[in-house]
């Protein structure tokens, strides 16, 4: 399968970003990404989508829409919205309408942040994702690199630091957040997991010191979401556009923290008796599965079925595990980064029924 580097969910000046499409566009074309999906808030930008190139470099452009329901307070439920094609902001009041809506329209959807705490030296509310009631959405942003930022800054000072060292912050995703879509693996569901930038560059002033917080070409290095796709992209931007969406409906990517190194050539695969399987689909355990994680560099690795490591490899570049056990198998890579051990891929799961 051919792989495309996703970076998705940021901001413009159309909602609560600093940058235009085009800023995102040239600092997706310096980080070398293959698609970016901007989502501004309860608006649906016309005339921006399309391929974006500079010399023999082109990234394409896709535009969704992050909607909740602005007269709540706090704003909470918030919803990634893909490929809809048509302005859905009206249906935020009620979540589950809202999923039926973008269902209808063609659309994925996608829960925000599902754990977004509050960071009172900055007067950041907390708005997580509540109505855990909601069925038929797509899936759940796993890792959202601007939530995780939130939990390291009790103090103007630590701020203050992570802005001019940003690549100190990301760790792994939000660990109550790991736990939520392992629980609703568990009850059954097909729930695709997605990691977000929510780029915004904002600008921020403490005294005399000014600074760009995370900018848009700095997250595009840091957490992607990585498609599989039956092909390469083509250059044809409606075939394109099919294509990933199709990837992400299906599960067919992973999560990859590509800073510490490239995630790229990940693949996370089953073979059974009569029928081979990659991320997001279904196999059955019948005869026996042979599942095998293939990494593009030593790292430690964790296989989890229904949320619980059964197996681990120490600085591996691949690993096998055979079973003949039903259960939702998924991976998880581990490696060292500016002193600490980080997350660094999460593969989305394997169905053995």
């Amino acid at each position: 399968m051919h792989e495309a580097i996703i970076n998705l969910h940021m901001h413009t000046r159309y909602s609560d970003g600093s940058g235009t499409h085009k800023d995102i566009a040239a600092a997706a074309l310096k980080a070398g990404v293959d698609a970016v999906i901007v989502t501004d808030h309860n608006i649906l930008v016309d005339g921006f989508e399309g391929y974006y190139k500079e010399k023999n470099k082109k990234v394409l452009m896709l535009i969704g829409e992050e909607i909740h329901d602005q007269a709540r307070n706090p704003q909470k439920n918030h919803l990634l919205v893909f490929g809809a094609n048509r302005e859905l902001a009206t249906f935020a009041e009620e979540p589950q309408n809202l999923i039926h809506q973008v269902r209808d329209a063609g659309g994925l959807s996608f829960l925000a942040h599902p754990d977004d705490p509050e960071a009172k030296a900055f007067n950041e509310t907390d708005i997580s994702w509540e109505d855990w009631s909601v069925q038929n959405y797509t899936g759940i942003e796993l890792w959202n690199a601007l939530s995780e930022l939130k939990t390291l800054v009790p103090t103007k000072l630590h701020g203050a630091f992570y802005a001019f060292f940003p690549a100190f912050v990301a760790h792994k995703p939000i660990t109550k957040t790991l736990a939520k879509w392992d629980e609703l693996l568990a009850q059954g569901r097909k729930v695709v997991a997605i990691g977000g930038s929510d780029a915004h560059a904002l600008h921020m002033s403490m005294g005399l010191l000014h600074r760009v917080i995370f900018p848009y070409e700095f997250h595009f290095r840091a957490v992607n979401t990585h498609a599989l796709l039956p092909g390469p992209l083509t250059g044809d931007a409606t075939i394109d556009r099919s294509l990933l969406l199709k990837s992400l409906a299906d599960g067919h990517c992973f999560i990859g923290y590509d800073l510490p190194a490239p995630t790229r050539g990940f693949r996370f695969t089953a073979q059974g008796k009569e029928s081979t399987a990659v991320m997001g689909d279904e196999i059955p355990a019948k005869f026996g599965v042979t599942l095998q994680a293939k990494l593009p560099s030593p790292a430690d690795i964790l296989l989890l079925k229904d949320g619980q490591v059964i197996q681990t490899w120490k600085n591996q570049l691949a690993c096998t595990h055979i079973t003949a056990e039903p259960g939702v198998y998924r991976i998880e890579a581990y490696r060292r980064y500016l002193g600490k051990r980080r997350g660094w891929i999460y593969s989305n799961p394997i169905y053995v029924r």
